[in-house]
């Protein structure tokens, strides 16, 4: 298989090396992290001249180093070998959320022992860089922030940006945009040899890894409301909601009494854990000239197309969602804080699908499958003038080949030319 290029992670793993924190790489399960680290970051670090001894590795879902999920086994090990060399070493760790917790052996009644104490004590190992790897439903963000307290990089990992995915793919651009748009950006699917394996293996992924992690870690009450919970966010992406509406749509398939209703909180919290697990990202709705947030309704992106369409039995192709979900990750990945912009005509609310943000920069977006009339045009790009400001507006679409300047200065870019080339905006 054809090595992926995974250039925008690897030069972050660079750009932290040596810095004295403990570098974390998280993300939705099977995006690639394991690859980036013991593959791709390996490779480069030999290439500069690093010794394979000077590189210590664990992987915690294999069976020769199964001793190593002790946390004070990991340590002891890692501080043994790190010691006694006069040279930088650096400890990988992959899938750290296999390790165990266990009884502290000087106080047995007290405070257990966790992989975040062995991560600690390792940091105080001057000639040690670390790096580790962690699925996301075991390993949460706001896990890490608060046990390491500070001292760690985390280094998010999405599926295969389109440009990842055609750097390996290669051939006619826009058949391998209709295959992205169909089956995503995991790795994985680059290697499945026909349609049926390709839907098989994300169908699978949801109900085994995905959803079992989140009820393993949560402890879900409802199992059939997580799950429809799910299918409304997939079947609604780029589209308003909020969990009051859910919850009424639950509750009325359901035919539930008053006694066994599901409630809003509940609905909240199934959402909340679909995002912890990075299967969905919230985008919130900022007015333009008023300069705030509104509380709801809110839209929801699936954090892979593939995943999302997988979900649905590959029967809701609806492009327009589609294009505009992975508009909406192609800016995320680059770095963007993302909004759903609102602006007012004096007799209506309208939208642009995204503000994006970054510093003091700041692009509206509108994306847009096709205009192929006037009209369709003036609806797409009438918010554009009411935003009362110069920012650089830019509408993207899929029914045209190459970028231009309309007569108002607003940037038409195909959406293909959009996804390859981050330099146009």
């Amino acid at each position: 298989m054809t090595e992926i290029k995974r250039d925008r992670y690897l030069r972050l793993l660079t750009e932290y090396a040596w810095d004295g924190q403990i570098k974390v790489i998280t993300g939705i399960r099977r995006c690639g992290k394991s690859y980036l680290l013991r593959v791709l970051y390996k490779k480069h670090l030999l290439g500069t001249g690093v010794l394979p001894e000077q590189i210590i590795e664990t992987e915690l879902d294999q069976a020769k180093d199964i001793r190593y999920r002790n946390p004070l086994e990991l340590a002891a090990y890692v501080r043994g070998i790190a010691e006694k060399s006069d040279k930088p070493m650096y400890f990988f760790c992959d899938e750290i959320q296999l390790s165990d917790t266990v009884k502290n052996p000087y106080n047995p009644d007290g405070a257990k022992i966790t992989f975040y104490d062995a991560l600690n004590d390792l940091k105080s190992i001057p000639n040690l860089d670390i790096y580790v790897t962690g699925s996301n439903s075991k390993m949460l963000s706001s896990d890490i922030l608060t046990e390491f307290r500070g001292r760690s990089d985390e280094i998010r990992v999405h599926p295969l940006s389109f440009a990842e995915y055609y750097s390996a793919k290669g051939g006619d651009r826009r058949d391998a945009l209709d295959e992205y748009m169909l089956y995503g950006g995991l790795p994985l699917i680059l290697s499945r040899p026909n349609d049926s394996a390709r839907m098989k293996y994300l169908s699978d992924l949801i109900k085994e890894v995905y959803l079992k992690d989140i009820r393993e870690r949560m402890h879900i009450l409802y199992d059939d409301v997580l799950e429809q919970v799910l299918d409304m966010l997939c079947s609604s992406v780029g589209s308003l909601t909020n969990p009051t509406k859910i919850c009424d749509s639950i509750n009325s398939m359901q035919k539930r009494s008053s006694r066994e209703k599901v409630s809003q909180n509940t609905i909240r919290s199934y959402i909340g854990h679909l995002e912890d697990a990075y299967l969905f990202h919230e985008c919130k709705r900022y007015d333009v000239k008023g300069k705030n947030y509104f509380l709801y309704p809110y839209k929801y992106y699936c954090e892979d197309v593939g995943l999302r369409n997988a979900r649905l039995g590959f029967r809701q192709s609806e492009p327009t969602h589609i294009m505009e979900n992975i508009i909406y990750n192609e800016l995320v990945q680059r770095g963007y804080s993302v909004d759903v912009g609102v602006v007012h005509d004096g007799k209506s609310t309208r939208e642009i699908d995204f503000i994006a943000t970054s510093g003091s920069k700041r692009i509206y977006i509108q994306s847009a499958y096709a205009m192929p009339t006037d009209e369709k045009q003036k609806t797409e790009l009438l918010p554009f003038s009411l935003t009362g400001d110069m920012f650089p507006k830019v509408v993207i679409r899929s029914d045209i080949p190459k970028s231009f300047y309309d007569e108002t200065g607003i940037l038409n870019i195909g959406i293909t030319e959009f996804l390859l080339n981050e330099s146009l905006i």
